[in-house]
């Protein structure tokens, strides 16, 4: 997909970045030693920043180091990233991205696999990338009871097994298994084979 501008009013500039944070952290900081019932005195004790450096914070007339930021976000019992928070500043999408080396499962000369799932995530559903090379194969020993595998080809032909049974696939086809029996997914064609698949164990 290709990258469009955003409207105007749906951001502001990149040079206003500085600027904005530099006002979210004078108010973080001033609303958090309110809350605490702390002096400027008493937290430059706390921080080990002095009582005039944390003043220009907090009327926006300063742009502290990391250094500094993360002496207050100490004192105050915060993270780095909790005392930084700004609403709206996390983007609610998470992007995997295609070169990013964490995701890829597996990768040898006739199967790669790369894990399009948050690794983070407790879940009971997972998706994959699986690219076969000509002649190439991924078989699995059985996954847990009641576990199946959703597969879609992306690109040139698989042949799915599945408990002695056997079906061939194309470029568009999908084919859902028994995956808590021994079960293989193999390159039936005689060039690259891309599909996805999707996992959901119960």
């Amino acid at each position: 997909m290709s990258r469009k501008k955003a409207p105007s009013h749906a951001s502001a500039p990149a040079a206003d970045a500085p600027e904005a944070l530099s006002r979210h952290l004078g108010a973080r900081v001033k609303n958090l030693r309110t809350e605490r019932g702390w002096s400027l005195e008493a937290l430059a004790n706390a921080s080990g920043v002095s009582r005039s450096m944390l003043s220009q914070i907090e009327r926006e007339e300063a742009n502290p180091t990391l250094a500094v930021t993360l002496r207050i976000a100490r004192a105050v019992g915060l993270s780095l990233g909790d005392l930084l928070e700004m609403p709206g500043a996390t983007s609610s999408v998470t992007v995997i991205r295609a070169d990013d080396k964490t995701y890829h499962y597996r990768s040898d000369k006739s199967c790669r696999i790369r894990t399009l799932s948050p690794l983070n995530l407790e879940k009971d559903v997972e998706f994959y990338e699986v690219q076969l090379e000509a002649g190439g194969a991924l078989r699995s020993s059985p996954h847990f009871e009641g576990t199946r595998e959703f597969l879609t080809v992306q690109k040139g032909q698989v042949r799915v097994e599945s408990s002695g049974d056997a079906e061939t696939l194309g470029v568009g086809d999908s084919a859902n298994y028994r995956a808590d029996v021994a079960h293989a997914i193999i390159n039936a064609g005689r060039t690259e084979a891309v599909v996805f698949l999707v996992v959901i164990y119960r």
